[in-house]
């Protein structure tokens, strides 16, 4: 009995990877969206995009590919992780894992003549090679802004406000806030004297910290052991030329750095972190103590900006990035967002890089995160922009949106099936057209069947009525529930 178990289970297993194989199966982690769904999505989308049209939030549209490098500036190893990047013809590409990147390159290309603030939207699809689960997709669509030239707090404020607003308008109606401040961490490493690099993978693994405790990443940034060799004189290099040298090194001898998920920079670029693991056992050990101190500054508004507020005070720090939260909660309260639905976490880090301030995250009833943002003063900067210019952003996570929101029936025009015999089918091309220009939505029989066959479709299409050219200007308006009306199609034909 236990072998036949076994053997059925093996051509179970054997079966579903076949399934998988299969050329007619979307990729793993895609999936179709059928019409009735896509109804759905397109009716949430079309809410959204109306809520930050009436802000003044500008549509803009961008390519799906970009330049890879793009994507390494200030996103960070997750991100850089997760991207579908290839080579084509000599040049590096990716395709579009967020828009925000995507939109400052688009703003520094044409747009930084416009007055600020400036304000853009978007919507599209973007793609990630994340681990597939319940509302994960490795493709899905971002509809979002960015809030360009806008100083904190009010332009924080602007954000979060609409982030919940366009949340109520697509009926969602069980949600909270979770919002947190990069600059708190960053005042806490400022005066341990670690490495920018070191600060900054501290500050992205804030969550992990709290989720998994130090011993981690301890064993990650302390050194182990010897070093792998003495730097020597290459210390005296600053990063990037360092990076160059040991790039142009390891290609001159045939070592392979290739990586399907990595490029050669990225590779060489930890390679140079782990030759410069400098920092003292203390400092780190410190630094890790802090943040785990830090992230349990989770809660009502209130109890965890105590918390935090009594942190940085006995580390004679400057409570400033509390005093931003402060006044950003106040405006999304005066603005008649309930206070109980706010939730502060100091903890949070969003894993991107580029984050300087406020940031945030909603999530629905479930748990399941609907829309994040935060503030990024310093991408523009990175990116090339000659001075530095504020910027605030958020996007939904359009499907998750949809699914959260309250079923919505979404209307459509009347559906009129049109027939006609062969030779009039021309004529019956006008009519359709002339229906179509009355608002009801008008299907040509291009089967040839009878009125019958014809009238039992119209019956399974929930279509309203046929309608049949009978030539010479003249239609018949079959409709299940009445006898036929024959004349001209501006009074047979009832108005809408």
């Amino acid at each position: 009995m236990l072998d036949t178990l076994r053997v059925a289970q093996r051509s179970m297993l054997q079966w579903a990877a076949m399934i998988e194989r299969s050329p007619w199966q979307p990729v793993r982690g895609t999936r179709d969206v059928l019409p009735l769904e896509q109804a759905q999505l397109a009716a949430i989308g079309s809410l959204l995009d109306d809520m930050l049209n009436g802000w003044g939030y500008q549509a803009i549209d961008l390519p799906l590919l970009e330049q890879r490098e793009l994507y390494f500036r200030k996103a960070g190893e997750e991100l850089a992780g997760k991207l579908y990047d290839f080579v084509h013809h000599g040049r590096a590409l990716a395709l579009r894992p967020e828009w925000t990147a995507s939109v400052l390159r688009a703003y520094l290309r044409a747009l930084q003549t416009e007055p600020l603030p400036v304000r853009l939207r978007y919507a599209g699809p973007v793609f990630r090679y994340e681990r597939p689960q319940r509302g994960t997709y490795r493709q899905f669509t971002q509809v979002g802004v960015e809030l360009i030239g806008g100083m904190t707090p009010q332009a924080d404020a602007e954000v979060l406000a609409l982030a919940c607003g366009g949340l109520n308008q697509a009926g969602v109606t069980d949600w909270q806030v979770v919002i947190g401040h990069v600059g708190v961490a960053r005042s806490l490493l400022a005066g341990l004297g670690l490495a920018e690099r070191t600060v900054s993978r501290l500050l992205w693994s804030l969550e992990r910290l709290r989720r998994e405790g130090t011993a981690g990443l301890r064993a990650e940034l302390l050194p182990s052991g010897e070093d792998l060799f003495d730097l020597g004189p290459m210390e005296l290099l600053n990063d990037e030329q360092l990076q160059a040298l040991l790039l142009t090194m390891l290609r001159a001898v045939g070592v392979p750095i290739n990586n399907s998920t990595r490029t050669p920079e990225t590779i060489v670029a930890r390679l140079v972190r782990k030759l410069r693991r400098n920092e003292t056992q203390g400092a780190l050990e410190r630094a890790l103590d802090l943040l785990l101190r830090l992230a349990a500054a989770r809660g009502t508004p209130a109890a965890a900006l105590a918390s935090a507020a009594e942190l940085l005070r006995a580390e004679g720090l400057s409570s400033a990035p509390l005093g931003e939260l402060e006044a950003i909660l106040a405006d999304l309260v005066a603005g008649g967002i309930p206070p109980e639905r706010l939730t502060i976490d100091l903890g949070m880090s969003r894993g991107l890089h580029y984050y300087t301030g406020m940031i945030f995250e909603i999530a629905g009833a479930d748990g399941l995160q609907l829309c994040g943002g935060g503030r990024y003063d310093e991408l523009l900067t990175a990116l090339g922009s000659n001075g530095s210019v504020p910027a605030v952003g958020f996007a939904y996570g359009l499907e998750r949106v949809a699914a959260a929101a309250r079923p919505r029936s979404v209307p459509a025009a009347p559906l009129l099936l049109v027939m006609t015999e062969e030779q009039l089918f021309g004529e019956a091309l006008h009519v359709a057209e002339q229906l179509r220009d009355r608002g009801y939505v008008a299907q040509l029989d291009v089967r040839r069947r009878s009125l019958q066959a014809n009238l039992r479709d119209a019956t399974k299409r929930g279509a309203h009525a046929v309608v049949e050219v009978a030539g010479d200007g003249e239609v018949i308006w079959h409709d299940p529930h009445e006898g036929p009306r024959r004349g001209p199609l501006a009074v047979v034909v009832p108005v809408l």
